[in-house]
Order: structure tokens, then sequence, then C-alpha cells
């Protein structure tokens, strides 16, 4: 089979497409012939080396390919050859072939590509948990999403207005805009006001009677989070996804403690490791919800497998506005 390959870790120039033997699927596992796959941020801090995780080189990078049952491992039940799943493996979607746990294989529903499925990867899951698990939002309540024109933003934004919520869409540029207003963000948070501290509070008590945001997640850290933290309502809840903006961001506990809030974090491979029902819940309630059309897999944009470099570095340059899916295939 075809595979993108890292040998050492370093940039994308570390990586290259090869021929590599077949996997094939142990105990508890299934053999995906991956029909697509998104090119996530987190794969190129593994390729980097900078991951919590890192797998043994050499190694195929690409979490949460999207294809057909291939082939059985020994033991597995509910499952059988053909059917069209999104595998969430951990790494080896770069590839034309990709082994995955048989119970974080989930069944797409008809009326749903590969393509949107691979779209939807680690985006739409990543802002269930961070809303329902973390952020325990409410019917009614105002959830901020920073970092809103991206992957997970964009999910974020749809999924809060399913859940009954009232969305503000932070953007780091007004020319951004139209993206979270499309996806049903009900008001836009500009970040580029400064100073920060005081602008992101003024404009969420703006939008909010005063009262602040009942959630935020966070996809930026740094200045964004320490902003978002004083437009906290009482009670308010804060989940940390990730540090886009660069800086890892630090909290003094008094702060937790006179406003009531919290601050917590998300780390989705230990949930489907560890609570994998509720894993299927998620996905059950995401493909319910892409069905009833509350859910809309990103706009997304197609390369070939032998272009995983340039795929790569469109998504580190942000060249494209658009999520990236590679297609073994091409």
């Amino acid at each position: 089979m075809r595979a993108v390959v890292v040998r050492e870790f370093g940039g994308i120039d570390a990586v290259s497409v090869e021929q590599r033997p077949d996997p094939v699927p142990g105990r508890g596992e299934v053999l995906v012939r991956v029909g697509a796959v998104a090119a996530n941020f987190v794969d190129t801090l593994v390729i980097g080396g900078t991951y919590q995780f890192l797998p043994e080189r050499p190694f195929t990078p690409g979490k949460g390919p999207a294809g057909i049952i291939a082939a059985l491992g020994e033991g597995v039940t509910g499952l059988s050859v053909g059917e069209r799943v999104l595998a969430m493996a951990e790494i080896g979607g770069y590839a034309e072939l990709a082994v995955a746990p048989a119970n974080q294989c989930y069944r797409l529903p008809d009326g749903m590509s590969v393509e949107e499925a691979a779209s939807m990867s680690l985006a739409a899951d990543t802002a269930w948990f961070a809303l329902r698990e973390r952020g325990r939002v409410q019917p009614g309540e105002s959830v901020l999403v920073l970092g809103a024109t991206g992957a997970v933003g964009i999910a974020a934004i749809q999924l809060a207005k399913a859940f009954g919520a009232r969305v503000l869409a932070g953007v780091s540029s007004m020319a951004k805009a139209d993206l979270v207003r499309e996806a049903g963000a009900d008001a836009v948070i500009d970040l580029s006001r400064e100073p920060l501290r005081d602008t992101l509070r003024d404009q969420v008590r703006a939008e909010t009677g005063g009262a602040g945001a009942d959630v935020v997640l966070d996809m930026l850290g740094g200045d964004p989070f320490d902003a978002a933290l004083r437009a906290l309502a009482w009670r308010g809840r804060l989940v940390v996804i990730g540090f886009a903006a660069g800086r890892i961001p630090s909290v003094k506990a008094n702060y937790l403690l006179v406003k009531n809030i919290e601050v917590s974090g998300l780390q989705i491979s230990d949930y489907r490791k560890r609570m994998p029902a509720l894993a299927w819940r998620c996905f059950e309630e995401l493909f319910s919800l892409h069905q009833a059309g509350k859910l809309h897999a990103p706009p997304f944009r197609t390369y070939p497998l032998s272009r995983a470099r340039e795929a790569l570095g469109a998504l580190l340059d942000r060249r494209v506005r658009e999520r990236i899916v590679m297609l073994p295939g091409g």
C-alpha cells in the first residue's frame, strides 16, 4: 500500500510517500480501506515530535480516517466487511489501509460521504465533548467560542445552537465574520480590538445583558484565554482545548474561588479509550444531527495522498479557508 511515512521527527519536510506492507488487524481491530482522512494540526505536532503521545518510528501519521472495512481481526463482532465507518485511529490514517480498534469504529449513516465524515473527524466530536461533557451546556445559556473559524469552532457553533444555546463567536478578524454567521453564530466577538483584556469582556457583557458567558470553549490559549476568563459569568465554565495562540496560560486559583467559576481541560482521545460508551453516544448524536440537517460537515478541499506534504503546508500556512481532506485513492 501507499502511505505517508515519518522516519525522524521534524517539520513537514520529514514526511514522504512510500510503498509499505499492508497492515494486518490484530485481536479487537479492523482493517479499513481509507477513502478520506483530514489533515489535522495535531498530526503536525506528532510529526514534529512535540505531541504528548508519540509513536515509535518509522510511523504513518493521521487520525480519524473514514472508509470501508476490509477485514476483521480476531474476536471482532458487531461490524462487517464492506461497512462504511469513521475509524478513530490515533495514527496510520495517511495511507490506503489503516488499522483501528473495533470499538472506536463508528458506522456511517446513509447520506454522509466518507469525505464529509473525515472532515468532521476530530472536530465535531471534540466540540461535542467540550459542550456536553466538560462545559455541561444548558438550553438558554450563552457560549463563547474562541478560534471560531477553525474546524472545531464551526462545529461548536452548530452544536451549541442545536443544544439551545446562544452563541458568541470570537474571530481574529472581522473579515472572517461571514464564516461564523453562516454557521449560525448569534453574535461576533472581535478579538483584534485592543486592549483585548478589556474589550473582549465588554463585548461579551454587551451581548449577554451584562452577565458574561456561561461557557467558553478555548482553542487559542494566550491572551484570548486571559481575557475570556474575565468574561465568564458567575458559575461559568471555561474548557481548554488547545493553544493555537502559542502561549500556555496559567490561572490564579483565587480568581476561580471569587467568581465560582471552573476551568477544565479536554483531551478527547482519553474518552474514547476510558469511556467508549460515551464516545458512542457522542457519534450517535452527531450522526443524528447531521441527518436532521442541524450539523453540516465543514467546507473542505481535497488533496491526493501523493501531495501530503503540500496539504500539510497549506494547513500550517492557513492558505485555505476550507478543511483539508486527503484522498488515498488520488
